[in-house]
């Protein structure tokens, strides 16, 4: 009886780590605007890296003025993006 259990618990294991939904191994396609979302994310991320490093004085006023304007630019393009593909209909997973 104990090895019937065993057995069953291991199957039962089996099954539920290597069901199909559950394969970290699959990935899920993406849409445009799931990449927008991702790329928007990274660059606020790296907008907030900015202004803490120039605060903490590792950038001179110019460098910094330069980098953060890039990054304001490349947001602005990927907002406008996402926003042109949300009217025609596209939507992300999100």
């Amino acid at each position: 009886m104990g090895i019937i259990a065993g057995l069953a618990l291991a199957l039962g294991i089996f099954v539920y780590m290597f069901w199909p939904e559950r394969n970290p191994f699959i990935q899920v396609d993406k849409t445009r605007v799931d990449y927008l979302l991702e790329r928007k994310d990274a660059i606020y991320e790296n907008l907030r890296d900015l202004n803490f490093e120039y605060l903490a004085g590792k950038y001179p006023e110019q460098d910094y003025a330069e980098q953060r304007a890039g990054l304001e630019d490349e947001a602005a393009r990927v907002i406008a993006e996402m926003e042109m593909l949300e009217a025609r209909g596209v939507r992300g997973r999100a």
